[in-house]
């Protein structure tokens, strides 16, 4: 869980001997207060650090009250990425308040860029992280079908589509290409409905990220 992580970093931060953080090293800082949530009345801090040979990055979450800033919740976690955090700021759940996501791992295949994803919840205040968001590399959120899909590169490709439910990404469909061109409807309980198999013949169509599924329909990045 969330808590679990939480602590687990916090703890083996305070096992460090003092030598040991006598070489721990700032790798990166990040702080906005202009774009996050309802704009100028909250501020995020990112800080990537190094101790010994792990890299860990703490998310700190303000308010401002009173002129000043009051912090609201924090989030620890290990990150191997090898890029810069790289923050993106935007919508990912049609609320018209910004949300942000950094890149937060180094994928196996280059083509697949790795974030977390934070949700600005502005009834309880607060950045909610979304778990298993590092799991859909390439996310976007999808205007069409208000949802955010994913995009995933391997062998072939994959579109995945999923909707924010609390504090995680849950598929309804997805498009799988490969010798084949797959396309699965995904009901509550997880299971798949397949709703077409058709063989893919130009090997260049595999690359195709899918903006919809029912009927399907490609990006058009021209736009």
């Amino acid at each position: 869980s969330k808590k679990n992580t939480t602590s687990k970093i916090e703890n083996s931060i305070r096992d460090i001997t003092e030598e040991e953080t006598s070489k721990t090293e700032i790798i990166e800082t990040f702080v906005d207060s202009t774009n996050i949530g309802d704009k100028g009345k909250y501020k995020v801090e990112l800080i990537k650090y190094r101790i010994l040979n792990d890299s860990y990055v703490i998310i700190q979450f303000y308010m401002k009250w009173d002129n000043k800033w009051i912090g609201q919740n924090k989030y620890f976690y290990e990150c191997d990425a090898i890029q810069d955090l790289s923050p993106i700021f935007e919508d990912y759940n049609n609320d018209n308040f910004n949300d942000m996501t950094f890149i937060s791992a180094t994928a196996a295949r280059s083509a697949n860029e790795v974030r977390r994803l934070f949700i600005f919840n502005e009834k309880n205040r607060e950045l909610i992280s979304i778990l298993n968001s590092e799991s859909y590399p390439n996310l976007l959120y999808n205007n069409e079908l208000n949802c955010i899909d994913a995009f995933l590169v391997y062998g072939g490709t994959s579109t995945v589509f999923a909707r924010i439910k609390k504090d995680s990404l849950i598929e309804f469909a997805s498009v799988h290409n490969d010798n084949y061109r797959t396309v699965y409807e995904i009901d509550q309980f997880g299971k798949e409905k397949l709703l077409s198999r058709d063989t893919i013949i130009d090997f260049e169509n595999i690359y195709v990220r899918y903006i919809n599924y029912k009927p399907l329909k490609e990006y058009n990045y021209k736009n």
